[in-house]
């Protein structure tokens, strides 16, 4: 540890500091802001010259926009298809008349597990949104849930989809982390199974039923009216277009083709040779831009023109719902440049070197290495790599369960502390019109939980062997 590397830290911490100062203070900077200003603060602190910290800024945003920011407009509008359709209210409707209060995590859990298998943290949140708003609208006028019924539903979502991005291959960061450590594919995923459903389990359904009574969640009127179809969140009725009613089959085929989509490149990419000729074709269909784009086209001519809709209204429907995002997506942009200017101050190598001087267990070791650098740097991606290139020297067999199970660790670790400085954050805080700390006390608790209960079964099972 250099006195360099201190400085480093401390510059970390301190820049962490700023950004909560600055949004909670007086001055209640918009988030988007803050996150530029404590952006150019910790470039110069680290010692960048200013032409490398525009550079990082440009590119941070830009990077994070394209890999999210396209996806989540096309997103928008087919939440925004399914809701002016019915399609979302129906399968509310279903949701709600089949379970019972109490079962409804349980449901919606199991949603987004199986959502969460082929998609990003971010692109599966996007695709629930609907049903997470139109089943808690329609919860929030029974007697079914105590407290806020969007953080109800929402925990057992955010639970489920953290689990599976950091901790269950096809997700690129464990595929990684397999590769660099020589696992054993399968054994690694049934492994990586057996340590998530007790993990979503505990920070889904249980947590989210403690914490939903305590927080007073309640997102966007607007946001909210736009995905259940036009009603408000006080309960009354805009008026809306007379629509044609939706099939079931209609209804759920428009919500599943993105996850279908992306699902068999997911295969393919498992099953098929590299020579394949479908490999291509498969690959091209399965990329998250396009997988959603073509299911918000499959929703707008099964649903949005086939409701009865004019052609004019459904356009200036669709133009409004890229306004309720547009907020949501400067903020990522701003998530994005602090990411790229903490990585190229040398931040992130800092954290590693730190963590790198501790003698832990290797589990342990390659948790803690994977949660701070994915901390400093904002991408779970780049904790598991990262964390693959130091654990790889101390993996004596390749495909043993031990090597399975620090692939899972380090997995795990790249999901815990997660804060302002990741897009997911800033996408759940201003999905679900939270505070800073409404935020902090759900979506980091719950992804933390999800980090520390993936390292207690990746222990539990290494002591049992």
């Amino acid at each position: 540890m250099t006195p360099h590397t201190w400085t480093l830290l401390i510059t970390l911490a301190a820049a962490i500091g700023a950004l909560i100062v600055l949004i909670n203070s007086r001055l209640r900077f918009h988030p988007f802001a803050a996150l530029v200003l404590v952006s150019i603060g910790v470039g110069l602190a680290a010692g960048e010259s200013p032409g490398t910290i525009s550079t990082s800024l440009e590119q941070g945003a830009g990077k994070i926009l394209g890999n999210v920011g396209v996806t989540l407009a096309f997103g928008a509008m087919l939440g925004r298809v399914l809701s002016d359709s019915g399609a979302t209210d129906k399968i509310a409707r279903l949701v709600v008349d089949r379970a019972e209060g109490r079962r409804l995590p349980w449901y919606m859990a199991a949603a987004a597990f199986v959502i969460g298998i082929p998609m990003f943290f971010e692109i599966g949140l996007i695709v629930l949104l609907p049903l997470i708003f139109s089943v808690a609208q329609r919860l929030r006028h029974t007697d079914k849930v105590k407290g806020s019924p969007y953080l109800y539903l929402a925990a057992p979502a955010i639970a489920a989809l953290s689990t599976l991005h950091g901790m269950v291959p096809p997700h690129p960061g464990p595929l990684i982390a397999v590769q660099g450590l020589h696992a054993n594919l399968g054994l690694t995923t049934l492994v990586g199974l057996v340590c998530a459903i007790p993990t979503v389990i505990l920070a889904g359904p249980v947590y989210g039923r403690w914490i939903a009574p305590r927080l007073a969640v309640y997102p966007d009127s607007e946001l909210v009216a736009q995905f259940t179809g036009g009603r408000t969140t006080s309960g009354d009725d805009v008026v809306a277009p007379a629509r044609k009613p939706v099939p079931t089959g209609f209804a759920v085929t428009a919500v599943l083709v993105p996850v279908a989509l992306m699902l068999l490149n997911t295969l393919a990419e498992l099953a098929l040779a590299k020579t394949s000729p479908l490999r291509p074709a498969l690959a091209f269909i399965g990329e998250p831009v396009i997988a959603m784009f073509a299911g918000f086209l499959v929703a707008l001519f099964v649903l949005g023109y086939r409701s009865g809709m004019p052609s004019e209204a459904i356009r200036t429907s669709l133009a409004d719902s890229l306004k309720s995002v547009a907020g949501i997506l400067l903020i990522i942009a701003g998530g994005g440049a602090f990411n790229q200017v903490l990585v190229d101050s040398g931040i992130g190598k800092a954290v590693q070197s730190a963590a790198t001087g501790a003698h832990l267990n290797v589990l342990v070791l390659g948790w803690l290495v994977a949660l701070l650098l994915s901390f400093s740097t904002g991408s779970a991606t780049v904790g598991i790599v990262a964390a693959t290139g130091i654990l790889a020297p101390l993996t004596a067999t390749g495909g043993s369960l031990h090597t399975a199970l620090l692939v899972i660790a380090i997995g795990a670790g790249s999901i815990g502390l997660n804060y302002v400085n990741h897009a997911g954050f800033w996408l759940v805080k201003e999905s679900f019109g939270m505070t800073l700390g409404q935020a902090t006390k759900s979506h980091t608790a719950i992804q933390t939980l999800v980090s520390v209960c993936g390292l207690a079964m990746t222990l539990l099972l290494s002591s049992l062997t």
